[in-house]
């Protein structure tokens, strides 16, 4: 492949000079490190480093040229001794070149993207089990983990960059596959990370506050999810998938060309669920589908997860799937890391890990937990530092008012005083009068909370989730709420049977 088709479609801000367009590329990445002879550095600035500042050592290893949105600092262009491309916008410039190289791959497999403030990662795996049930082979990108077919990776940001996603694409056609699903953030919409990605089903849960850190404000944070399904850098997507029951999804508004299916509680929505039940072992009712009405069972719980499932049924059904297949593959998900996981030592309390790190989800994961019946809710929660401060406040109301007692304690405190954090959660919790301890260790506000719990009580470890680690200020150190809370039973002298 040459320069020149490489870049074809990429806005550069001036026309390449004669016989670099034909120049021959062996292949492209951001990443200077992995740079080898014949590669086409893309540098642009990201949230810790200004790529610029690595292309020596891009050029060093063999790069011939730089692709980046800024110009050249004074003389690096000479200094380099290969051409510098300046491009009106560097993310969506590398998500053409990565289309371009790899053969544009995300035309021909069935990709659905999932987007929304709560649920993405729970949707994404029913929807991806749904595939699988109707015999795909299938990738599914998301918070938790990257899975090619068979194999699993480890995620570093909920949506990677697009040379990342579109390169797993070809790789899952090459393995014969044929769908993946994955969580798209309003961070990657917003930076371009899914740009020009041809979308087949595009989901909406829900939007409410969240990372306004990064966009500033509601207006800027809607608009980044709107993206998605207004096709950005391509067309929009065949089918979306829309919550009846969410105002903001009201407001998107996709294109005529787009066949909505609308999902909810209501009569009003194309997707309902009719006769729910709901209990400690799971969920079950029946999806109706215009014409179509078949079961579901669930090993999830809780009614939030009604929605995740019918959104799940709703990209199944775009894909033209039986219903027998998304029965099945609903059925066969028995649970998500981290979602309202259940950490069983034979204790006689129920105890779960939640990823709940918004006041929405805090309020959800504390609903499924009441309409499981409990004595009491005994919710621990923290904030992460450098996010939105605003949300703080209203997290600690979400706790105090749904909770019978509550436990404040550190989350990812990152470059933050992790008391300072604290400090704002608690302004809305003495707003409710609700029994609250404050403890900073994480691992000693664990012990707290199951030393308060007694039988038919719920205790919900809010915040971290699947997470293994935890972010402070100088360091990261392992850290899983579920271990630990596995060893604080244990060490009160429970023991799972078997």
């Amino acid at each position: 492949m040459t320069l020149g088709e490489l870049l074809s479609g990429a806005p550069v801000k001036e026309p390449l000079p004669p016989g670099l367009d034909s120049t021959t590329v062996s292949g492209l990445d951001y990443d200077s490190r992995r740079i080898a002879n014949g590669y086409v550095f893309f540098a642009f600035r990201g949230a810790h480093a200004d790529g610029r500042k690595f292309a020596k050592d891009a050029a060093a290893r063999g790069a011939v040229a730089v692709v980046s949105e800024t110009a050249a600092p004074p003389l690096e262009d000479a200094a380099l001794g290969i051409p510098w491309v300046q491009v009106e916008h560097g993310r969506q410039a590398m998500a053409l070149a990565s289309r371009n190289f790899y053969g544009k791959p995300d035309e021909r497999i069935g990709l659905t993207g999932i987007t929304g403030t709560n649920g993405k990662t729970t949707t994404s795996y029913l929807v991806d089990s749904i595939l699988k049930a109707a015999g795909h082979t299938t990738a599914l990108v998301g918070t938790i983990e990257y899975r090619l077919g068979m194999q699993t990776l480890a995620a570093v940001n909920t949506t990677p960059e697009s040379l990342d996603l579109v390169r797993l694409f070809a790789e899952l056609e090459k393995r014969g596959g044929s769908h993946a699903t994955m969580e798209v953030s309003s961070h990657a919409l917003a930076l371009g990370r899914v740009y020009g990605l041809h979308f087949h089903t595009a989901i909406f849960t829900n939007l409410t506050q969240d990372h306004l850190d990064f966009h500033g404000t509601m207006e800027n944070y809607f608009a980044a999810k709107r993206k998605l399904f207004e096709g950005a850098g391509a067309p929009p997507p065949k089918f979306a998938i829309l919550n009846c029951d969410d105002p903001y999804a009201h407001a998107l508004k996709p294109p005529a060309d787009s066949e909505v299916y609308w999902y909810g509680l209501g009569e009003d929505a194309d997707l309902q669920a009719l006769n729910i039940s709901l209990s400690r072992q799971g969920i079950s009712f029946e999806v109706k589908f215009r014409n179509l009405q078949f079961p579901a069972h669930s090993q999830l719980i809780g009614q939030v997860n009604v929605y995740n499932i019918l959104a799940a049924c709703g990209a199944g059904l775009s894909y033209g799937l039986s219903p027998e297949a998304i029965a099945q593959g609903i059925e066969q998900l028995r649970a998500v890391p981290g979602r309202f996981e259940r950490v069983d030592e034979g204790q006689p309390f129920l105890v779960v890990v939640d990823y709940a790190h918004t006041d929405d989800a805090l309020r959800n994961a504390i609903a499924v937990a009441r309409s499981l019946g409990p004595k009491r809710v005994i919710t621990l929660f923290g904030c992460g530092g450098d996010r939105d401060r605003a949300k703080r406040p209203l997290m600690g109301r979400a706790a105090a008012e749904g909770s019978d007692f509550v436990v404040l304690t550190s989350d990812n405190p990152r470059s933050e005083d992790p008391l300072a954090i604290m400090n704002d959660a608690m302004v809305g919790i003495q707003r409710v009068e609700a029994p609250v301890v404050v403890e900073p260790d994480r691992a000693a506000a664990i012990d707290r909370a199951l030393k308060e719990a007694r039988e038919g009580d719920i205790v919900i470890l809010a915040g971290k989730g699947h997470e293994t680690y935890q972010i402070l200020k100088d360091r990261t150190i392992p850290f899983d709420d579920r271990v630990v809370a596995r060893e604080v039973l244990r060490g009160f002298g429970y023991r799972k049977a078997g």
